[in-house]
C-alpha cells in the first residue's frame, strides 16, 4: 500500500486546522488592504511561523513530503493544536506504511463474562469504525436490541445518523455526533487506506450532510470518559458518566460503560431499566447467535 495515504490525509488535516487559527491569535495584523482569499492562515503565514520555507511547507500539506519531528512540533505550535489533535499529528507522521486490518474482531470470553456481570452499569465493545462486538443485557436495554441487528449494519455511528430512535435517545445529539465522528478520525489515523472505513465514511457522507461536512473538518478526539443526558422510552430522563477501558487481547477494541451515582434518580433508572430488560427477550452478545 502506497505511504502517501498517510501523508495525503496529514496534509488535509494541516490545512483544515490552520484555516482554524485567527491571524491576530498568533501574532500577525488583521488590517490590511489586500482582502483574505482564505479563512485563517495562509501557507506563506505557516512557514514563516514555522520557520521553514513556504515551498517546504507546501510540499507537506500537498502529501509530497515527510516531515521531521522538530518541524511537526512546531507546526503544532504555530497552529495551536490541542494534545488530541498534537497526538493525531505525530500518529500520522510516524507511520512508514499503513495495512488495514481484515481479520474479524470478537469478544473474548473472559471479556463477555466482565459485560454480564455489570448489571447495573450498561456496556458495549466497540471496535474498528466502531463496530459493536459485544454488549450486556441492560447495554441493549439502554441504546438498541443489537441481537437484532446484521452484524454488517452493527455500527455504532452508523446507527447514529440512520436510526432514529438512537438519534431520539440523545438529548444533545449533535454534540454526540460530532464528539463520535472526532473519535472516529483519530482511531483512522492507524488504517487510513482502510477499504471498509472508506466505503463507511462514503455511504454516511451520501446519506447525510452534516456527517459530510463533519467528517471534511478534520476535527480529532481521543476516546476518553465524559457525560450524556438520554432520553429513554422507559425510564425516562438520565444523565450517565462514561468510561473507556482498553482492551488488552486488542487493542482496537474497547469498552465502553455507562454509570450513575448510587441513590440518583439516574441509578434508580438504571435498576429500573435492568428489571425491565430482564423480562423482555434481549440478550448479551455471548448468547446471540
Amino acid at each position: 500500500m502506497s505511504r502517501d495515504l498517510h501523508l495525503n490525509e496529514l496534509g488535509e488535516f494541516l490545512k483544515a486546522r490552520r484555516a482554524d487559527v485567527n491571524p491576530a491569535d498568533v501574532g500577525l495584523p488583521t488590517s490590511s488592504e489586500q482582502t483574505r482569499r482564505v479563512a485563517g492562515l495562509r501557507r506563506e503565514e505557516v512557514a514563516l511561523l514555522a520557520s521553514i520555507s513556504t515551498e517546504y511547507y507546501a510540499r507537506i500539506e500537498q502529501g509530497r513530503l515527510q516531515a521531521s519531528a522538530p518541524v511537526l512540533a512546531d507546526l503544532a505550535r504555530v497552529l495551536r493544536l490541542d494534545p488530541d489533535q498534537r497526538v493525531y499529528l505525530f500518529e500520522l507522521a510516524a507511520k512508514n506504511e499503513l495495512l488495514p486490518r481484515s481479520t474479524r474482531q470478537t469478544v473474548d470470553p473472559q471479556l463477555q463474562f466482565l459485560l454480564d456481570d455489570l448489571a447495573t452499569s450498561p456496556a458495549v465493545v466497540v471496535g474498528r469504525r466502531t463496530d459493536v462486538l459485544g454488549w450486556n443485557r441492560l447495554g441493549a436495554a439502554l441504546f438498541a436490541d443489537f441481537g437484532n441487528i446484521p452484524e454488517e449494519r452493527r455500527v455504532y455511528i452508523r446507527m447514529l445518523f440512520t436510526d432514529p430512535a438512537l438519534r431520539a435517545l440523545y438529548a444533545d445529539w449533535e454534540e454526540v455526533a460530532l464528539l463520535a465522528i472526532a473519535q472516529l478520525r483519530m482511531e483512522s489515523a492507524r488504517y487510513p487506506g482502510d477499504p471498509q472505513l472508506t466505503a463507511l465514511v462514503e455511504e454516511l457522507s451520501a446519506h447525510d450532510g452534516r456527517f459530510r461536512k463533519w467528517w471534511t473538518e478534520h476535527h480529532v478526539a481521543t476516546r476518553t470518559l465524559g457525560t450524556k443526558r438520554l432520553h429513554h422510552p422507559v425510564v425516562g430522563e438520565l444523565t450517565l458518566g462514561w468510561n473507556t477501558l482498553g482492551c488488552a487481547a486488542d487493542p482496537d477494541q474497547a469498552i465502553i460503560a455507562w454509570t450513575a451515582p448510587p441513590g440518583s434518580a439516574s441509578h434508580d433508572a438504571l435498576r429500573l431499566l435492568a428489571s425491565w430488560a430482564a423480562d423482555q427477550d434481549l440478550m448479551p452478545s455471548g448468547i446471540v447467535g
